[in-house]
């Protein structure tokens, strides 16, 4: 019977389940928002929302217990310092699921996982273009007729003729007969009498 239990298994031993939901609550802290499965997102949703509650308690125990699962130093400062301020004046609710459909490869319902309250974060700035050539400080454009010419081959000497290559029609000269494999081997084994 399943008195009292809600958590999901997801096919998955206790100690991978662990490591994949904190890591998952650890993603969602960085990216603010993140996609996967519907059973998946509602587990991760859960653990995200203690996180956060934790966050909001703001002491050292809280801290320690937000260390343990999460398991970086860095994430418990952001939690702490820039993710749980948001959700100071609402009690619950921090995250919601936001289902996809289907996915094509197997079928499993999507959803996308986000916190309710997020960042704002700046745009990154555009990489700026790099210059042509031509409009490069410090340099002189150059015209296709002052490049230099592409250096030429020196002529190679000539040779004595080679042999003609016989025709395919003529007969090929004989030439000796290849030992086989077990013939080449057959000399290394075979004892050799001492001249005498």
């Amino acid at each position: 019977m399943r008195h009292r239990v809600v958590s999901q298994r997801l096919s998955r031993n206790s100690s991978h389940r662990t490591a994949m939901l904190s890591n998952m609550a650890a993603s969602l802290i960085l990216a603010q928002r993140i996609t996967t499965t519907v059973a998946k997102a509602r587990e991760a949703q859960r653990l995200t929302d203690r996180l956060i509650t934790l966050g909001k308690q703001g002491d050292l125990s809280a801290r320690r217990r937000a260390f343990r699962i999460l398991q970086d130093r860095d994430l418990v400062q952001r939690l702490f310092g820039k993710i749980a301020p948001l959700f100071t004046a609402t009690r619950g609710g921090y995250t919601r699921v936001i289902r996809l459909g289907p996915r094509h490869g197997d079928g499993a319902s999507l959803a996308i996982l986000e916190l309710t309250q997020q960042l704002v974060t700046a745009p990154k700035p555009a990489k700026p273009r790099k210059a042509k050539v031509e409009e490069r400080p410090g340099t002189k454009p150059v015209k296709p007729e002052e490049r230099p010419a592409k250096p030429v081959r020196p002529a190679v000497a000539e040779e004595a003729p080679s042999k003609p290559r016989p025709s395919r029609h003529e007969a090929p000269a004989k030439q000796s007969p290849k030992k086989g494999l077990f013939e080449g081997l057959r000399g290394w084994f075979t004892r050799k009498k001492p001249d005498a």
